[in-house]
């Protein structure tokens, strides 16, 4: 092992075999960015297109559910609502205190646990059905991610994705964050999860179908654009991250940045802001 690695959370592999991924550079970053912040008031932003993800897979109950990197239980809670099994799991604690409580309030038995989308924590064909929205494409080793999604899936079992596409709006609001802090060199971009070819290679041959949609859903947020810019200055863990990793010129550039992207795209005209996010859903079958 490597000095600079300490060690993490062991996890099953192939066929029983035990195998453990160090807690890396990397992976302590997006530890620490997705700790960094309040997520809910973002989650909320976009709970009502959650659960119209969730509707469309038409979960049987008793379906085994596990949400990848489920944040505040966004997917998990209207999954559980269906009558399936849910799990949840998320790298980041506070995210996960968080969905534990949304869960409790909603009157519904969920498991969620802290882990991580590179090193997932169970066995090989332990779900029926696995979901991310919006999580899973931050891994910084997507290759990682998408052999993790498929392994933790059973033979004929389904892989539901729903990434922020590239040319969306959401894809302009991250670049404009990468512009002032670039990703750690070696990185791919995120946004490349709401490409459909890298999609389709990523999964390869561990699937029998895939379809890729582009769907958009609307967030909204009871706030001018400049208030939205400062609930992301706070609640946001990529803007809170860069905002800490730049200088003050740099500070105001994103927050300058951000609130024109709001006021660009706001099709709310009641003092409020709402935008619409284009995002690619992705269904797979697994082999």
């Amino acid at each position: 092992m490597p000095s600079d690695e300490i060690p993490c959370a062991v996890g099953p592999g192939t066929r029983g075999e035990v195998r453990a991924w160090s807690e890396d550079p990397l992976t302590a970053r997006a530890r620490s960015i997705w700790t960094g912040a309040d997520f809910l008031p973002i989650a909320h932003s976009f709970a009502p297109g959650a659960e119209e993800f969730v509707a469309r897979l038409a979960l049987r109950p008793g379906e085994s559910v596990l949400d990848v990197a489920c944040g505040t239980g966004n997917l998990a809670l209207p999954a559980a609502r269906a009558g399936a099994r849910v799990t949840g799991v998320d790298i980041a604690p506070n995210l996960i205190a968080q969905a534990r409580v949304e869960a409790r309030t909603a009157g519904l038995a969920i498991a969620f646990e802290v882990g991580d989308a590179e090193a997932l924590p169970y066995d090989d064909d332990q779900f029926d059905t696995v979901v991310t929205m919006f999580g899973a494409m931050f891994a910084y080793r997507p290759d990682r991610a998408a052999s993790e999604l498929l392994r933790v899936t059973r033979p004929g079992g389904r892989v539901a994705m729903a990434n922020w596409t590239p040319e969306g709006f959401v894809g302009e609001l991250l670049r404009a964050h990468t512009s002032l802090v670039p990703p750690p060199a070696g990185v791919p971009s995120p946004l490349a999860w709401g490409d459909e070819p890298t999609v389709r290679a990523r999964l390869g041959a561990g699937v029998t179908s895939l379809s890729c949609t582009r769907r958009t859903l609307e967030l909204r947020f009871p706030f001018p654009p400049a208030g939205v810019t400062e609930l992301f200055a706070t609640c946001y863990g990529p803007t809170v991250a860069t905002l800490r990793a730049t200088d003050p010129t740099g500070s105001s550039r994103l927050r300058d940045a951000l609130t024109r992207l709001f006021q660009q795209h706001n099709l709310a005209t009641d003092g409020t802001t709402a935008v619409t996010g284009e995002y690619l859903d992705v269904h797979a079958r697994v082999a």
